[in-house]
């Protein structure tokens, strides 16, 4: 670990299987996140970065590679929806949309908790996003951290094309992530996202996620 706080070791890469991964693989990425690391990680709509709450660092991080404003929505990756309801004022409504579509590729725009620090939150009207990825590794890690990790999807601006293979991606974070995830292929496709912070659900976003409600 470095005298800042961070990890010492800059661009560490660590392949996962999807089926029968090593548990001590997931150790070692929830150690590297509780340390204070920055990983990218496999979602089920891309890869993805991710980093624990609370960690200023990291996320100012993630603003410098992906360039993003202070309106950007950060998205919460979530075991179930009792993790959800610690982190965003559900309506009766919405609570049951979000147990009708996932774990699935939707993001969902809530009123931010009292638990959620401001750094977090959208500034304007106080929300966040919210998503339960239907992802072996990222439950994984997920019930290894045992709580909710902050998450940004990994999407590099000046890229004209879009990057599928691990082995580019890699090549282009690995001097700015504390550790890759390397699962392989996955599905390049956004969430779709819907903002349930009104009194009806809105689509601002179509994605891979089918629309049926």
């Amino acid at each position: 670990m470095g005298r800042d706080g961070s990890c010492a070791d800059m661009g560490e890469r660590i392949e996962v299987r999807l089926q029968g991964f090593n548990p001590r693989h997931i150790d070692h990425i929830s150690a590297v996140l509780i340390r204070g690391g920055l990983i990218a990680y496999p979602t089920d709509s891309g890869y993805a970065l991710g980093w624990r709450t609370g960690n200023r660092k990291a996320q100012q991080q993630v603003v410098r590679i992906r360039q993003l404003d202070h309106n950007h929505h950060f998205t919460y990756c979530c075991r179930n929806l009792s993790d959800v309801g610690k982190l965003a004022k559900v309506e009766n409504w919405a609570h049951r949309l979000i147990r009708q579509t996932t774990p699935g590729p939707f993001t969902f725009i809530l009123p931010a908790s009292s638990q959620v620090p401001k750094g977090v939150q959208q500034k304007k009207n106080r929300t966040i996003g919210v998503r339960i990825p239907d992802h072996a590794v990222v439950q994984a890690i997920l019930k290894a951290m045992d709580e909710p990790v902050l998450s940004s999807s990994l999407l590099l601006p000046g890229s004209d094309d879009e990057i599928f293979d691990t082995e580019d991606l890699y090549d282009a974070v690995h001097g700015m992530v504390d550790l890759f995830v390397d699962a392989g292929y996955c599905p390049l496709e956004p969430t779709t996202l819907v903002d349930l912070s009104g009194e009806q659900a809105l689509v601002l976003r179509q994605g891979r996620g089918v629309v049926d409600f």
